[in-house]
């Protein structure tokens, strides 16, 4: 996974434990692509002083995600759903089941297939 993918998804899951300028300035430079000049301009403060914010709260999420495993959870839930879904595929394209047993796994891959939502 890059690097960007990974910091935004750190972003979406442990946001709400930054405070309001470290998420103000990542949110500058990560989602809406601003350079440290730009946000330096906005803010009043060195290029390097938005670049510490920046490294600080990479740090923070890290450390967040260490400590809390939230997305290796999840993802590894992902993984498993995914499994789950292709083998009641494999499962109806047998045709050897009845029709209130392949209505059944239609019902149970439609269930698993809105957590990925």
């Amino acid at each position: 996974m890059d690097k960007i993918l990974f910091l935004t998804m750190l972003y979406d899951f442990y946001s709400e434990l930054l405070t309001n300028k470290q998420k103000e300035i990542f949110e500058l430079y990560y989602l809406n692509d601003l350079s440290l000049y730009e946000i330096s301009s906005e803010y009043n403060i060195s290029r390097q002083a938005v670049l510490d914010s920046i490294k600080r709260t990479e740090k923070s999420l890290l450390h967040y995600e260490e400590k809390l495993s939230l997305i290796e959870k999840y993802l590894n839930q992902r993984k498993i759903i995914d499994k789950t879904i292709n083998n009641i595929e494999n499962i109806i394209s047998n045709n050897s089941l009845n029709k209130n047993s392949i209505e059944l796994l239609y019902n149970i891959k439609k269930s698993l297939s809105s957590l990925l939502d």
